[in-house]
């Protein structure tokens, strides 16, 4: 799978994702039930960023989103690649009620849990639809990253107050709502009743490198992904990425 994703990127935008790819190939061979094809539910899957990818490699995608907009905009990218995507509107918390109980048997939750209104009822919500034997990808911005960040740019202050926030926010400006450790994370799966299998730190050099070096040099691409896929689940550095990346299963009955 990743190197079939990788070709459809270049530079920067590659070395971003393909941390996150890997784990999910890695994910899917372990869990596919019949030859290589799942049951995959994308929460939050928006225009089909990973939705159309994992379709043209066989899995059955339902994408869920309460953006009809972002819906319209996954059925043409999947009519152009020839694959069949179902598209669902909704919100994460209403999943269950929306596609039934073990309706996936890998359900990928990116970039959603910063914003919902209560991350454990969404939490549950995907607990509910992931098949027992089953996985769920949860990707969230990283709070100490975040940090890091802040102070690089000269935002001493915004640096410190992301660290003691109970949401990892710096302030009234910050347009993310929330942020996770890898602590804070881990409970939020466990609570749901997940078991806690993987844990990537996802770009954790790649935000700090500029994008015109990797756009334009293909051997220092390749050099920054191994660098990332090895610092991806180092005990010290993946709690420095900009994003956590944490595989969760779910007990078979």
């Amino acid at each position: 799978m990743a190197g079939r994703q990788q070709k459809r990127v270049r530079g920067s935008s590659r070395v971003r994702s393909a941390v996150l790819w890997e784990a999910l190939r890695t994910v899917l061979d372990r869990i596919a039930p019949e030859a290589g094809r799942s049951d995959v539910v994308d929460v939050g899957g928006g225009t089909g960023g990973f939705a159309v990818p994992l379709a043209e490699l066989g899995h059955r995608v339902t994408v869920v989103d309460a953006n009809p907009d972002a819906l319209a905009a996954l059925e043409r990218r999947a009519a152009e690649s020839g694959v069949r995507v179902r598209a669902v509107q909704g919100d994460a918390v209403d999943l269950p009620d929306l596609l039934g109980a073990d309706a996936a048997d890998l359900v990928l939750c990116h970039s959603v849990l910063e914003y919902v209104d209560d991350p454990a009822a969404a939490m549950a919500a995907l607990t509910a639809a992931v098949r027992p034997g089953g996985s769920v990808s949860v990707l969230v911005a990283g709070q100490v990253a975040a940090a890091l960040h802040r102070a690089v740019s000269g935002h001493f202050d915004d640096a410190r107050r992301v660290l003691t926030d109970e949401s990892g926010r710096w302030g009234e400006g910050d347009r993310m709502p929330r942020r996770f450790t890898r602590e804070t994370l881990s409970a939020l799966v466990r609570g749901a009743g997940l078991r806690v299998a993987e844990l990537h730190g996802v770009r954790i050099f790649a935000d700090l490198v500029p994008s015109g070096l990797l756009d334009g040099d293909a051997g220092s691409a390749e050099a920054l992904i191994a660098l990332e896929s090895v610092a991806a689940v180092h005990p010290v550095l993946r709690d420095l990425a900009t994003q956590l990346h944490l595989v969760a299963d779910k007990p078979a009955e």
